[in-house]
């Protein structure tokens, strides 16, 4: 069966599931582009990252090209010389900015990808309806040829539904893992590169409920 028999037959509904299918590859498609595009840091930098605060000289000096985990480390030490006391909330801030603009479309696809057999579905549930419609209309006296015609033309729009959902799914399984994935690097990121500071600060701080060596010794 060709294309054009199919969507002759399947009706307004095979229509719908190619669109379907052309959104949900427009959207892989640029999703993969825009994963393609984002560098990582460069190795040398990465096993510098718990100095870094100290000597940001080196972002500038690298060959690092801008990616989620460059805009976080540039943040962060933009923020430093700014004196900004939570450096963390900078990270997460910017981390959560670059999730959102990963995960842009995701959902959609996600959508796509579950309605299409229910919407495969819906299509052959009409065709049946039409075609027992068929046989009332003909006193029950119908040629099995011709019902078993009406009955796998109606199942096409199931077919090309699951034909349209499993690719999409799978694809978002992947796109998602990459998201994910590149969520965690960000996170070792941002915790590498306030490792040395956190110490430091741990160090200083003095302690919240000091001793009252006093109340201690009463009695003693």
């Amino acid at each position: 069966m060709s294309m054009a028999e199919l969507l002759t037959k399947g009706g307004p509904v095979v229509w719908l599931l190619v669109c379907y299918s052309a959104i949900g590859l427009a959207i892989v498609l640029e999703r993969s582009l825009l994963f393609l595009r984002q560098r990582r840091l460069p190795r040398a930098l990465q096993e510098n990252l718990r100095c870094l605060l100290d000597q940001p000289e080196k972002l500038g000096n690298s060959d690092a090209k801008p990616g989620p985990e460059y805009r976080i480390v540039q943040a962060i030490t933009n923020a430093d010389a700014g004196e900004v006391e939570d450096l963390r909330s900078v990270g997460n801030r910017v981390r959560s900015d670059e999730l959102q603009r990963m995960e842009y479309g995701l959902r959609t696809l996600g959508i796509l990808g579950n309605t299409a057999p229910l919407l495969g579905l819906l299509g052959t549930i009409t065709g049946m309806i039409k075609a027992f419609m068929v046989i009332e209309q003909a006193g029950g006296k119908v040629d099995a040829q011709a019902l078993a015609g009406g009955i796998w033309e109606a199942m096409i729009t199931t077919g090309v539904g699951l034909a349209v959902a499993i690719p999409l799914l799978i694809l978002l399984h992947f796109l998602e893992g990459a998201v994910e994935r590149r969520n965690q690097s960000m996170e070792t990121t941002i915790a590498l590169l306030l490792e040395r500071r956190g110490k430091a600060q741990a160090y200083h701080t003095p302690s919240e409920q000091p001793h009252h060596w006093e109340g201690i010794t009463d009695g003693v």
